[in-house]
């Protein structure tokens, strides 16, 4: 059993940064992919941006350009930098890790609110 636990949230302006962790209780370098999704009361999950075992990412349209995920295989750690955060960026940010036998694991979520 893969365990993911995230952190970083918390409360910040609109048009600043914050960054996001995801650290695992295993090794992320065999992970097929690792991804950040979020939601937002009233709405559905949905992904924000994902990077897979040989590097490649992925992103929503509305986080590209503001956000950047990258990982640390040696602390086993996934990152969402986000910057020029808006409020319709407030969400629950979870963590997922696909593994190399197409397994999901989730997070808990770390809460995420743009607001002055």
């Amino acid at each position: 059993q893969v365990q993911l636990v995230e952190s970083g949230g918390g409360l910040v302006q609109p048009g600043g940064s914050l960054r996001v962790s995801c650290t695992t209780s295993t090794s992320i370098a065999s992970m097929y992919s690792m991804d950040w999704y979020r939601q937002a009361p009233g709405n559905q999950r949905e992904l924000v941006a994902a990077i897979a075992r040989g590097g490649r990412t992925n992103y929503a349209d509305s986080v590209k350009g503001r956000f950047t995920i990258s990982r640390d295989n040696a602390k086993n750690t996934v990152y969402l930098q986000m910057n020029s955060l808006k409020p319709e960026d407030t969400a629950v940010y979870y963590c997922k890790a696909i593994s190399a036998d197409l397994d999901d694991y989730w997070g808990q979520g770390t809460q995420v609110t743009v607001s002055s």
